[in-house]
């Protein structure tokens, strides 16, 4: 018989962003959105919808495709034909002409102002990748599976770990998500130097290096805990009684509702504010 794998409570970027609102957002935060997301994403009707990639991720994933491609070819960036070559790589004829555009525009911006160009690149994510295998971590006696996906990691001159997060469009930079990777990162390269970065390739608009002092770490690790072991009670509270799903993850309908992946089946829905563009 096949071994069964062992359950953990789990935590990633993605599930706090879910689980609890970026400062200043509070108020555009739906619970029920997370509910959705974290108990009911293998109904199928929910799956399906989950799993459509819509415009703005669809253009992130095609820009990190494109940033690969210019590396794992590093001649692609001294021919002309460059972009296009890359463009072609990507099959970008094949998408809607907004993604299309888009992308080819982020690839001539990359072009020419390559900022990965002869750095001491460890890791390049191609933008394609599924699910990665979590690092499985010990905090307050528990044993967390931690999920985190690194668009690029590489080398300062000094010796330092440089991990960069690339954004699209007006996605905003989340000290959260940078914090994340610095914990994921010390259990990675726990004798080096660890600093956070993101940019956007589209603006080409560039943060400042973020840090963590060791408490912050130790701070931070105590909140995952907190987010891991609540979702994984609310689960089981789901799972004992799946009628209480709205008091469990209770709504929050509003203008956020636009931009909800489920919004579609949701009967809690801000009517007034959903677009029928998106769908």
């Amino acid at each position: 018989m096949p071994t069964q794998t062992k359950y953990r409570p789990y935590f990633s970027y993605n599930l706090w962003s879910d689980y609890e609102p970026r400062f200043d957002r509070e108020a555009f935060h739906c619970q029920m959105q997370y509910g959705f997301k974290r108990a009911r994403k293998k109904e199928p009707i929910i799956a399906n919808l989950l799993a459509k990639d819509l415009l703005a991720q669809k253009i992130g994933h095609l820009a990190q495709q494109g940033v690969y491609q210019f590396h794992a070819d590093d001649k692609l960036l001294n021919r002309a034909d460059g972009v296009q070559l890359v463009a072609n790589l990507l099959a970008l004829e094949q998408y809607q002409p907004e993604i299309a555009r888009r992308v080819t525009t982020i690839l001539e911006l990359y072009y020419h102002q390559p900022i990965l160009k002869g750095k001491n690149i460890l890791q390049l994510e191609r933008g394609d990748e599924k699910i990665p295998t979590p690092l499985v971590i010990k905090l307050q006696r528990k044993e967390l599976n931690f999920y985190v996906a690194m668009d690029c990691i590489y080398l300062e001159p000094d010796g330092t770990v440089h991990i960069l997060d690339f954004k699209t469009g007006k996605s905003n930079f989340d000290r959260r998500q940078a914090y994340t990777y610095l914990l994921a990162a010390k259990y990675l390269y726990p004798d080096r130097a660890i600093v956070a970065s993101f940019y956007n390739l589209e603006s080409q608009e560039r943060s400042k290096y973020i840090t963590a002092a060791p408490v912050q770490i130790q701070g931070l690790e105590l909140h995952i805990v907190k987010i891991a072991q609540q979702l994984a009670n609310d689960l089981e509270r789901y799972r004992n009684n799946p009628s209480a799903f709205a008091n469990i993850f209770p709504p929050n309908p509003g203008s956020q509702c636009q931009y909800c992946p489920v919004s579609s089946i949701c009967e809690y829905k801000d009517h007034d504010c959903i677009s029928t563009e998106l769908y």
